[in-house]
C-alpha cells in the first residue's frame, strides 16, 4: 500500500459482527483506538454496505483498505464461513471508491498483531515464559482462537518482515484423547457426521459439548447460548462446569497439535472472542497439561510460551499492522 502518508480503512468481519476503524500507516502505533466502530453483520446485506455507513458516520475517507475476514480468501472473493456475505476485493473497492483494498483472512490480521502487541495486551498462561525477541532474529509463532468458529494462522518473522500464515486448522479433525471425550464424539457425530474441532472449540462449540454432557448424563438442557452455559457454570451447574473444562481440556490439545504441526517453538498465541470472557477458567483449568501432553513432544511443548490476548480489538490491530508492514515494504514486495 505504498503511497501518501493518510488513513487506511481497516476491518475485522467475523460471522457475527463487523468492526472497523482508521489507521495512520505514517504512525509505528498505526491504529487509531478512538475510531473504532462496531456494527452486526446482519444489519446490512453486504460489506460495503457497512464499510460506507461506517464512513459516513464517522465522517471519514480513507485511500485503502485493509479487511480482514473470517473466511477463506481466494483470489479475489471471499465467502464469511460462518454468515451468507460473499465478498468480491474488487467490486467492494468500487463501490467504496478505494484505490486499493486487501482482501485477508482473519487470522492473518490476527497473527500479524503479534507484530504490534504490548505486555499489557497479554497474559501468560503456564509456566512457559515468553520474550519478544528483536524482528531481525528468526521465530515462528501459532495463533488460535475461539470465536464464533475457530481460526488457526501462523506467523513466520524472517529479517526484519512479517509473514502471516492463513489456515483453516480449525476445521481439522476432533481427535478425542479420554474415553468421555470419545462418547462426545459419538454422540456429536451422529448429529454432523463428522466432527472438526471448531464443533467444540468455538462459542456453539461449547453449547455443542454442554448438549453432549447433558445426554451423557441423561439430561435434556433445551436450547442455549454460550453465555447461559458460562452463566449456569458461575452458578455452580456441574454439567455446564463439566462442560467449560472439557472445552479448556480440548482446546489445549488442539493449540498443542497446532504447534507441532507448524513447528511454532516461539509461541502460541490465544485469541478469538471467547479466550477474554473464559480468562479465569483457562488458567485454572487443564489447557497447558493438555497442551503439553504430546508423548515424545511433551518435554518440547512445555518450553513453548502461551500467552491469551486481551487487547480489545487485536483483529483490527493485526489489520493495522499489515497496513503498516505493506507501507515499510521494498517497492514491489507484498505481505
Amino acid at each position: 500500500m505504498n503511497g501518501p502518508a493518510g488513513h487506511v480503512l481497516v476491518a475485522d468481519i467475523g460471522g457475527t459482527n463487523a468492526r472497523f476503524a482508521l489507521a495512520d500507516t505514517s504512525s509505528a502505533t498505526p491504529l487509531d483506538p478512538g475510531s473504532i466502530g462496531e456494527y452486526p453483520v446482519a444489519q446490512f446485506a453486504s460489506l460495503a454496505d457497512a464499510a460506507a455507513c461506517y464512513l459516513r458516520e464517522r465522517g471519514a475517507r480513507a485511500r485503502g483498505a485493509v479487511f480482514a475476514v473470517a473466511g477463506r480468501v481466494d483470489g479475489d472473493e471471499a465467502r464469511i464461513t460462518n454468515h451468507p456475505w460473499v465478498i468480491s476485493r474488487s467490486r467492494t473497492a468500487a463501490q467504496l471508491g478505494l484505490s486499493q483494498l486487501h482482501l485477508i483472512n482473519d487470522f492473518v490480521a490476527q497473527a500479524m498483531s503479534v507484530a504490534l502487541l504490548q505486555p499489557a495486551d497479554m497474559v501468560q498462561t503456564g509456566g512457559a515464559a515468553w520474550q519478544p525477541a528483536a524482528p531481525s532474529l528468526p521465530r515462528n509463532y501459532c495463533v488460535i482462537g475461539p470465536g464464533t468458529g475457530l481460526g488457526v494462522g501462523g506467523l513466520v518473522v524472517r529479517d526484519g518482515r512479517y509473514y502471516p500464515l492463513a489456515t483453516e486448522g480449525g476445521h481439522a479433525s476432533f481427535a478425542p484423547t479420554t474415553p468421555e471425550q470419545i462418547r462426545i464424539l459419538q454422540i456429536l457425530g451422529q448429529q454432523f457426521g463428522r466432527v472438526s474441532n471448531e464443533r467444540l472449540i468455538c462459542g456453539p462449540g461449547l453449547v455443542n459439548l454442554h448438549r453432549a454432557l447433558s445426554e451423557i448424563a441423561g439430561q435434556d438442557p433445551g436450547q442455549l447460548q454460550p453465555a447461559q452455559v458460562s452463566e449456569r457454570a458461575a452458578a455452580g451447574d456441574p454439567v455446564a462446569m463439566r462442560a467449560i473444562e472439557v472445552f479448556m481440556d480440548i482446546f489445549g490439545a488442539v493449540a498443542g497439535d497446532a504447534v507441532l504441526v507448524q513447528g511454532a517453538w516461539d509461541g502460541v498465541f490465544l485469541t478469538g472472542g471467547l479466550v477474554p470472557r473464559l480468562l479465569g477458567p483457562l488458567r485454572h483449568s487443564g489447557f497447558r497439561s493438555h497442551f503439553e501432553n504430546k508423548g515424545r513432544f511433551s518435554a518440547t511443548l512445555s518450553q513453548v510460551p502461551s500467552l491469551a490476548i486481551v487487547h480489545p480489538s487485536p483483529g483490527l490491530l493485526g489489520a493495522a499492522a499489515y497496513a503498516l508492514d505493506l507501507e515499510q515494504a521494498p517497492s514491489g514486495a507484498t505481505a
